[in-house]
């Protein structure tokens, strides 16, 4: 635990290994000034997730803490999320806050890369989960009450009868072997909606799958952070299975107008 109540940076996703990194940050007595989000621009979606921004919006809100937002072109370079994201990095060092927190396990590249970047405007890194278990962190997931729908699969280790589901005991039961349990190799990626970082659960209503292949999802040069790098020895992937989420409240008022 700090010896102050030091205030730190988060970089969010909206998923579940992002909300139990928050809730081990805070847990450690840190304040979090603000949830870091990286959006699509041209779809207005979450990177890779495929969440709506109206819907992180509700979340974050229902977390009770400042989103702060960063926008990325339909085909962004590594390049201009860098030059984004250390433009808010700045920002945010010239308030005095010196680290940001992310949700990362085991990537040792992405851990690097997220700490080289910072670096470079003095800031540092801290990873709350990093090298636990992912099947004790998941398990952790469930004992703490969280509750999660995954949002998107990867189609080589699942199919569109994956999106929309539950993350909970039978789905870690049933996880193939080949699956990391909290998808840190691009599995599968989630959406948390209730536990103990959030003053009030969203109601979430799960609407239309669509598949995307990979050169529609992941067009040009990607921005990281993005999926583990290809690997000769695990099943190839040709796409991705995504599920749109949107709140309860907002699909009824969207039926009124």
């Amino acid at each position: 635990m700090p010896s102050r109540k030091e205030k730190v940076l988060f970089c969010w996703s909206g998923g579940k290994d992002s909300a139990l990194a928050l809730n081990r940050i805070l847990r450690s007595g840190y304040e979090v000034v603000a949830l870091l989000t990286t959006f699509n621009a041209h779809y207005q979606r979450v990177s890779m997730h495929g969440i709506r921004e109206t819907l992180l919006e509700k979340q974050v809100d229902a977390i009770g803490l400042p989103l702060e937002k960063v926008h990325v072109s339909q085909r962004s370079s590594n390049e201009e999320y860098t030059e984004k994201m250390g433009a808010v990095m700045k920002r945010y060092k010239a308030q005095g806050i010196e680290q940001v927190v992310f949700g990362d396990i085991f990537l040792e590249d992405l851990k690097r890369w997220r700490e080289a970047n910072l670096a470079q405007v003095g800031m540092k890194a801290l990873f709350p989960i990093w090298k636990v278990d992912t099947r004790e962190l998941l398990q952790e997931f469930l004992a703490f009450g969280f509750r999660s729908i995954i949002c998107c699969v990867n189609d080589a280790y699942f199919g569109e009868e994956t999106v929309g589901k539950e993350i909970d005991k039978q789905f870690v039961a049933n996880l193939p072997a080949n699956v990391d349990p909290c998808g840190e190799n691009g599995e599968y990626h989630s959406f948390a909606w209730a536990g103990p970082i959030f003053r009030k659960p969203l109601q979430i209503q799960v609407g239309e799958k669509v598949y995307r292949p990979v050169e529609q999802t992941h067009p040009g040069s990607t921005p990281c952070p993005c999926p583990a790098p290809p690997d000769p020895a695990r099943p190839q992937t040709k796409g991705f299975w995504f599920c749109d989420l949107d709140s309860v409240e907002v699909a009824e008022a969207a039926c009124r107008t």
